[in-house]
């Protein structure tokens, strides 16, 4: 029988990852590619579940990716996820989408997503993690929000 983990804040799990938008990441009509966006949404969701964790992690599911507005080539596209839900071995992450023209500082976002990721151990069997702790009123909401995402995940299968 193992011993329970510490439960950790949601700020602990925080993760921010900004990338200037070249023309290799974009179409002929010099908008960035969904795809190069989804790659990017995955790392910084990965990387949020793993700072949680502390253990290596793998997707398991996406639940949509709906971009509102475009990012160009030149857009500072900036990516801010953290942890809103944990299972025995699952995570949710939350990741938003924002992209800045770093002249002007004007930011749009494009889009927020939500992960799940299972927590490995060394061996690559599912790994137990660590409760979340909300601090504040919105992280409750939140929690409480991811947790009807995550019923309504179970009852789809």
């Amino acid at each position: 029988m193992s011993t329970p983990l510490p439960a950790k804040p949601i700020r602990a799990s925080r993760v921010t990852i900004a990338q200037l938008m070249h023309p290799e990441h974009a179409n002929l009509l010099g908008n960035v590619h969904g795809g190069w966006i989804m790659k990017l949404v995955d790392e910084a969701g990965a990387l949020t579940c793993m700072r949680h964790a502390q253990c290596k992690v793998v997707t398991v599911a996406i639940d949509s990716m709906v971009f509102r507005n475009p990012i160009r080539i030149g857009d500072l596209v900036i990516l801010n996820a953290e942890v809103t839900y944990t299972g025995r071995t699952s995570m949710e992450a939350e990741v938003q989408v924002l992209a800045e023209n770093p002249i002007t500082g004007a930011r749009t976002h494009t889009n927020t997503a939500y992960l799940v990721y299972v927590a490995l151990d060394n061996e690559g069997k599912p790994s137990s993690v660590p409760q979340l702790i909300a601090e504040t009123e919105d992280e409750k909401r939140r929690m409480e929000q991811a947790l009807e995402r995550q019923k309504h995940r179970l009852a789809q299968k």
